[in-house]
Order: structure tokens, then sequence, then C-alpha cells
């Protein structure tokens, strides 16, 4: 008689070692202080996170050579190593700095439309290249989709400009972003409720994709 491992359906990622969310980590960070940041990291897979976001995005850091650096240490831990890396940047040259130095399928947070298909394609190209899998943000050319058919429109075009150039759809993870409900404002009383019927739409529209949200920023 065999056993069977249960399939995980929410994974969640550890954002303690991300800069510009963690207060102790940037002040490690700018201090040069390594050794106690990679602990931080440590702490978060011991704690059950599956993924770890690594964010450097500080204007009185050199952003790139500290991604670099910090991806290094962590990547030689095995005990850090054995869950993906999720390479968090607003910067393309910090995350292709890290992408550069890590083994494995690391995650890239994020690409977009935002900037137009032509350099959305060329990061996708690249983040192929690399074998990583992406996430790729509800925002196109006209700004972030803030309703269930703007993040359906937008995913969905997005899923098919991908799929075109030949990258996995499995490798596709799709962020129809997640608004705060909770301000008093009428116009946001629907947000959690665009939230999850786009999840389910954006399933059916785009086989075999996958789908983060950021939950944490509710709370």
């Amino acid at each position: 008689m065999s056993a069977t491992q249960p399939i995980a359906t929410f994974i969640n990622i550890g954002e303690r070692t991300n800069i510009t969310g963690s207060a102790r980590f940037k002040k490690l960070i700018m201090a040069g202080d390594y050794a106690a940041a990679v602990d931080i990291a440590r702490q978060q897979v011991e704690n059950g996170a599956q993924i770890v976001d690594v964010n450097m995005d500080e204007g009185l850091l050199d952003s790139e050579a500290a991604m670099e650096q910090f991806l290094k240490l962590i990547t030689a831990e095995p005990d850090i190593a054995r869950v993906p890396v999720m390479i968090d940047s607003s910067k393309w040259s910090v995350i292709e700095a890290g992408l550069k130095c890590v083994s494995g399928k690391p995650i890239v947070n994020s690409i977009s439309m935002k900037e137009g298909v032509d350099q959305f394609l060329d990061h996708a190209r690249k983040c192929m290249a690399y074998g990583a899998a992406v996430v790729v943000m509800a925002f196109d050319e006209t700004g972030q989709a803030d309703t269930r058919q703007r993040k359906v429109e937008i995913c969905e075009r997005a899923y098919k400009l991908l799929t075109g150039i030949g990258f996995p759809p499995e490798d596709i993870i799709f962020d129809p972003n997640i608004f705060a409900v909770a301000t008093g404002i009428e116009d946001h009383d629907n947000y959690a409720v665009d939230f999850i019927e786009a999840t389910q739409e954006i399933k059916q529209r785009c086989p075999h994709v996958h789908i983060s949200g950021g939950l944490s920023n509710l709370s």
C-alpha cells in the first residue's frame, strides 16, 4: 500500500527579506551585516515559508550589488536554498543581477505591460532564458486593473502574448491586485469580490497559470 503526498494549493511567501517592508532587514543590509540578514531568511524557511522574497530597492543602496551578494549567500545555505527565491524589484537591472547568480528555478517579481508590449516581451524572453517563473501584474499601458473585468482582460491579454512566444503557462503567476476594502469609500466596497471572481475567471481563461495575491496588504 502506498501513500501519496498532498498537493499544496496555497503557497505562502516569506517577505521578511524585503527591504521595503522590513525595518529590521533594511537596517542589517544598510549596515552590511549580511550574516544576520541571512539568518532572517533561514528563520522564514524554518517557520514555514515556501518561497523567500528578496527585495533590495533602496535609494541609498547599490541595489544590484546587494541583491547579488545576498542571493549568493542564501543559495549557498542548503536549509534556505531548498525553497525557491523570488527576485523582487521595481528595477529590471536589479532583477537581472539576481537572475545571473541563482541556481534552480527563481521567480521574478514582477513584469507587466505598464511600459508597453515590447518591453514586456523582452523581459519575458530574458526570464524564460534563465528558466525563471514570472509574476505578471494586472497592469497595462492605461494603468492598474481595479475591476473584475479589467483584471481578466489584462491577464488574458498577457497570457496570449506570453504563450505566443513559447513561455510555459505553468510558469506564469498572475497578480490581479488585492486592494484595501475597509476604506469607507463606496467605490472600494467590491474590491474583494472583484479579486475572487477575477481569479476564478482567469483560471478558466488561462489554463495552467497560478494566482498570487498580497493578502498581507489587508492586515
